[in-house]
Parts: C-alpha cells; structure tokens; sequence
C-alpha cells in the first residue's frame, strides 16, 4: 500500500480494511506492507511511479509488480478487486487450496 500523510481514503481503508486484512484468505497471499509515496522501496520495480495515494501493488517474490489497484473505492469494490487481483497470478493448485 503506497500511501501518504494526510490522505483521507488512507485514512478510510486503515480505519476499516487494515485491521482485519491480514485475517482474510486475501492477507495471507498477499500480505499488506505499506509504503510512503515519498520514501518508495528501492527493491521493488515498478510498472510506473506511484502518483496516487492509496495505491494497492501486488508484487512478486522477486520485487516486480504485478498488478495495481489505484485509489481506495470503498470496500464493497476493494474486495472483489483484491481477490481477482492476487488470484490471477497464482498457479491452479494454489487457488484451489485458497480458503
């Protein structure tokens, strides 16, 4: 989760998403590691620069991004989102397997 001070959907999604990720099938593929717009990780490559706060990236074990979720559109959208997005990359058997 890209993010940044003062940003109000940051604000949103910590207040009702963050707390209760890390318990969701979704938290445990892809666990939530948040990030400063303007500190960003030096060890992941991204498609393009973060401008958005929040901006969701899924990346994989080597540091690439996947996927991205820009903007935090409420959780009846984040969710879904989510799921499709982690699922998509992950190999048949491990989808399967997935709660």
């Amino acid at each position: 989760m890209i993010e940044r001070p003062g940003c109000v959907y940051c604000i949103i999604f910590k207040r009702d998403v963050a707390p209760i990720y890390h318990k969701s099938p979704e938290g445990q593929l892809a666990p939530l590691v948040h990030a400063d717009l303007r500190a960003l990780p030096e060890d992941i490559t991204f498609a393009s620069r973060p401008f958005v706060t929040p901006t969701f990236i899924l990346i994989d074990t080597s540091g690439q991004e996947l996927e991205r979720l820009t903007g935090y559109p409420g959780d009846e959208f984040f969710w879904p989102y989510i799921h499709t997005m982690i699922t998509r990359h992950l190999p048949d058997d491990a989808i399967a397997a997935t709660p």
